[in-house]
């Protein structure tokens, strides 16, 4: 999660003009050749660097690693590679080691410098451009080496290569000293350490926001990750920012069925081993693992060259129309499906299925910078036939297994069913119906939802006290009664029988399901105000569920916050304080002393505030702090929610036994 304080957004007031002002303004402004700016080497990267990782705070940090990662990962799809090191040092750089080919050394025909060189400091060179340096690739074509370079402090690359040990260092994307020869070796392969460039007190200059640094966790879930699609592959990643260091080991033999296996180990699964399918036509690399467990929503990754396409793409539509068209034939020619009964739906026979979907080829036409859905029309049907075959196989000579398999998804048909009925209650249909908001719902009078924020409030005391102290142009309350329903544990039918669930959907405006669209969407500010104990961290927990399971685009653009209230009002004399956990409360008696000790507010409840100080603390844009909620990793998140939201306790227990230590601030 990132935390951003939200500014109101109203509308400017456009003072009159003179005309001749605005002339002699223009003409100050003239816009001709002198003011073309042309940017050489690596400057661009350094002018923009949210072009080429997507943003300069923590996510754009560890982008860095994932792409000097890929390019060993690269080594190792094309057979090179078996083993990548990745060291966090104290001094807060990277350091990634492989045993490829190495980067090479020679001096480039084109350039007259070394080609390590020419791949570290031009922002398009590299060998993934055609030739056979590399048959599939998951870089991004010769930019990513350049482009950490060009955003780090310092750079140092040592290739083993020729019995020789070569060595070059970069400062901010410049050249230090000439590739040279430092040692001899008996190994090959590249070793890259680099120190990004962090603004500081003395580094006033730096690309990335300060004060952030690497998170372990993330790292490592995503070189597990890479260790599941690259079969064979060993990545091991050590946290030596600490003592003693940490070091986690991923080698799975198994890869893409060992990935599904791990996605659902919390959960009870419809067969033990997952279904493996794996062919090559025209050059084309698929792999499936599948595996139906007990839940009740369908979680498949889709990946292109190991680069995880969070859209899909045709790989995801050649997979799903041959799993429904297979599984409809088997039920068709096995009499499990009547002749009177409707075919089968994709989300039907996706249901409680968790799958990985993997493509290796050689030039990936990927939709977007961001590489979010890939778009080679050619695989949809090599994907779509080699699963028909393959799986249709496999029911055939697993009849138990498909037996389960269709009653799984002849029970989500008829949930299905029910809940479009469900559905049928939430939608607002026409103007004349725009009467028919939750009761509860005290909308806001803006229409544009983009200036628009919805507060979900637990119960009824604070509902009053945020209704009464709102602004009531852009801010609407919704309060909750009790908890909503656990969707973890349930299917979409039954949750939209809970009426908290059912009122949200139609305030939102946007709804649920197939129906999903979130250009309808009411507010772009969903915020989850619950109080600071532990069942108001359960109700947000509830609906943080709903909303990952069934509306995660809400998550996934950035609609979903939680606010902050406050945990203590301090008093001393006339004035006021309020502090929002026991740190800051230490830090803020240190200051105003503690002889004679303040007076002590401690809010259990948001209820116990006043409209008055509920608006200055929590809801005025101008002071308040909000969490924004996200989810950069799928699988985690995936993950998170199974293990405390889901019916197995054992896991659950695990988790609290291992983690109790860490909680400071329990309210019971």
């Amino acid at each position: 999660m990132t935390e951003h304080n939200q500014s109101p957004q109203r509308e400017p007031h456009a003072p009159h003009q003179d005309i001749s002002a605005m002339a002699t303004h223009v003409a100050a402004n003239h816009y001709d050749e002198s003011q073309i700016q042309v940017l050489e080497g690596l400057e661009a990267v350094r002018k923009r660097p949210g072009m080429y990782i997507g943003t300069t705070d923590v996510a754009g940090l560890e982008h860095l690693v994932y792409e000097i990662v890929d390019n060993s990962i690269d080594e190792a799809l094309a057979g090179y590679c078996t083993l990548i090191e990745v060291v966090l040092a104290a001094d807060g750089s990277v350091t990634v080691s492989d045993d490829g080919r190495g980067f090479p050394v020679g001096i480039h025909p084109q350039v007259g410098r070394p080609a390590v060189e020419v791949c570290l400091t031009h922002l398009h060179a590299g060998g993934k451009f055609g030739g056979e340096g590399y048959k599939v690739s998951g870089g991004l074509h010769g930019v990513g080496a350049s482009v950490v370079n060009a955003l780090s402090r310092r750079l140092q690359v040592t290739v083993h290569q020729d019995g020789k040990i070569h060595q070059q260092s970069y400062t901010r994307g410049k050249i230090d000293h000439d590739l040279r020869v430092v040692g001899t070796t008996d190994r090959t392969g590249t070793t890259m350490q680099f120190w990004p460039d962090i603004k500081s007190e003395d580094n006033p200059g730096g690309v990335f926001d300060p004060g952030i640094t690497f998170r372990f966790d993330t790292l490592r879930a995503h070189m597990r990750e890479m260790a599941f699609l690259n079969k064979g592959v060993r990545i091991d990643i050590t946290d030596a920012r600490q003592e003693p260091a940490d070091t986690r080991s991923y080698h799975f033999e198994g890869g893409i069925s060992e990935f599904v296996s791990y996605i659902n180990r919390n959960k009870a699964v419809l067969f033990p081993d997952p279904i493996y399918i794996e062919g090559m036509k025209n050059d084309i690399a698929v792999e499936v693992a599948m595996q139906y467990n007990d839940s009740y929503t369908e979680n498949i990754f889709t990946f292109a060259n190991n680069v995880r396409t969070p859209e899909g793409g045709t790989h995801m539509v050649g997979f799903s129309t041959a799993l429904t068209r297979t599984i409809n034939d088997y039920g068709r020619r096995y009499k499990i499906l009547k002749d009177a009964d409707s075919n089968l739906k994709g989300e039907d026979v996706r249901e409680s299925l968790a799958a990985v979907v993997s493509v290796k080829l050689h030039e990936p036409q990927f939709e977007g910078q961001t590489k979010s859905k890939l778009g080679n029309s050619e695989v949809r049907g090599i994907v779509d036939s080699l699963v028909s075959e393959e799986l249709g196989n496999y029911l055939e000579e697993n009849p138990s297994v498909a037996r389960a398999i269709l009653d799984r998804c002849l029970s989500a048909a008829r949930a299905r069913e029910a809940a479009r009925k469900a559905r049928d209650l939430t939608r607002r249909k026409t103007v004349l119906e725009s009467a028919a908001l939750p009761g509860k719902l005290a909308d806001c009078s803006e229409t544009d939802p983009s200036k628009c924020e919805i507060f979900l409030v637990e119960g009824d005391s604070a509902g009053g006290s945020a209704k009464s102290g709102r602004d009531r142009h852009f801010q609407a309350i919704m309060p909750l009664r009790g908890k909503i329903l656990n969707v973890e544990k349930t299917r979409l039918d039954k949750a939209l029988a809970n009426a908290e669930i059912k009122n949200m959907i139609t305030a939102f405006g946007c709804g649920i399901g197939d129906d999903f669209d979130l250009s309808k969407l009411r507010y772009h500010r969903i915020v989850c105000m619950t109080d600071a104990d532990v069942d108001g961290a359960h109700i947000r927990v509830l609906l943080l569920t709903f909303f990952y399971r069934y509306m995660r685009p809400l998550i996934e653009n950035g609609y979903v916050y939680i606010a902050m209230p406050p945990l203590y009002k301090v008093t001393k004399g006339k004035k006021e304080y309020y502090v929002y956990d026991d740190n800051e409360l230490e830090k803020l008696l240190d200051e105003i002393g503690r002889d004679p000790m303040p007076e002590l507010q401690r809010y259990k409840g948001l209820g116990e505030m006043s409209a008055e100080q509920l608006w200055d603390t929590t809801m005025n844009p101008e002071t308040r702090t909000m969490l924004q909620v996200t989810s950069q990793a799928a699988v985690a998140a995936d993950e998170t929610l199974t293990l405390l939201m889901g019916d197995q306790v054992e896991p659950r227990r695990e988790f609290i036994q291992e983690n109790y230590a860490m909680v400071t601030d329990l309210d019971l």
